[in-house]
């Protein structure tokens, strides 16, 4: 929470002082009371009442006034509002490192399963691309709100080549660029990127994250693989025969994108982990973070607090102050 006019918060040190004008009075009171009457005639003399019940109204109107200068500062609090319309591009790893099986059945099989249940969590005001990535960058669906296109799409991805994760970050940010405003402003937008994170060919991906940041895209990153995966691959140079290379995951990589770009890094060991965070992602895109004033909120409290301290006074004390 923060508030718009801090410096009223100052009227908060009155506070203090009202507390102590309260207890001096409250002294005064007694002593003025045991000077006039005798001990044994004050059973008689004064009424009998629970001695904590006679600071309930004062402690009510102190927390009144606590709410007032609240309100009076402007509070504000930054809450999470639906995005009535968005984008997000689906950057999938397509390189030869995705058949690894480390994650069963594999990496990308792994992928376009728990896309699907993204697809169904994703908002449905959201336009959801893909565009698949291995040595190069392969727009396979622009933006759209027809979900059956992307799922038919996942289906036709295959795993081969290298990794230019620098060169898919560029080729969607310039997609992105070219949606269509909405009252002269840019939907908001953002690039769900998955893979396990070792880039080999391309333009630099932080430089490109940096740009994401730079056009308020966040990149959310998910890392597939463990350190053990390997991939199965045919030998070179005319041999026969076949040769496993070890192809571990590099979330740091992924870390590093999504910082500097202002999203969040995620891991995924195996498929079902994978579909929670696409459960979580789809729901986080749904919503973004706007700074709403609550004064009324104080306000409210402030005089719900000044009427049950008058009425505790009514009733209890048989006098309003």
């Amino acid at each position: 929470m923060s508030f718009a006019a801090p410096l009223v918060l100052l009227g908060l040190l009155a506070v203090p002082a009202l507390l102590y004008a309260y207890i001096r009075q409250q002294r005064q009171r007694t002593a003025a009371a045991a000077a006039f009457t005798s001990a044994a005639l004050a059973p008689s003399a004064m009424p009998r009442r629970p001695r904590w019940r006679r600071h309930l109204p004062m402690a009510a109107f102190g927390l009144a006034v606590i709410a007032l200068v609240l309100a009076a500062a402007k509070p504000q609090a930054k809450v999470a509002v639906p995005v009535k319309r968005s984008s997000v591009m689906l950057l999938i790893d397509t390189s030869g490192s995705m058949a690894a099986t480390d994650v069963a059945p594999s990496r990308l099989e792994a992928v376009r399963r728990a896309a699907g249940r993204f697809l169904d969590r994703a908002p449905s005001q959201a336009s959801v691309g893909l565009l698949a990535f291995s040595t190069s960058p392969r727009l396979v669906q622009a933006p759209t709100t027809d979900r059956s296109e992307v799922r038919s799409d996942l289906a036709d991805l295959r795993a081969s080549g290298g990794t230019a994760i620098g060169d898919a970050l560029q080729s969607a940010l310039r997609l992105l660029a070219n949606a269509p405003a909405i009252n002269g402003r840019r939907p908001p937008a953002a690039i769900v990127l998955l893979s396990d994170g070792t880039s080999t060919s391309g333009v630099d991906q932080l430089t490109e994250a940096r740009e994401a940041a730079r056009q308020h895209v966040p990149v959310y990153t998910v890392a597939l693989g463990t350190p053990g995966g390997t991939i199965t691959v045919p030998r070179g140079r005319g041999k026969t025969g076949t040769v496993v290379h070890p192809a571990p995951p590099d979330p740091q990589a992924l870390a590093q994108i999504a910082q500097a770009s202002g999203g969040q890094a995620y891991t995924a060991a195996n498929a079902g982990r994978l579909s929670a965070i696409y459960e979580h992602l789809g729901a986080q895109l749904g919503h973004h973070t706007e700074t709403q004033a609550i004064t009324t909120s104080f306000v409210g409290a402030g005089l719900v607090l000044l009427l049950l301290g008058s009425a505790l006074t009514l009733v209890w004390l048989r006098r309003l102050i």
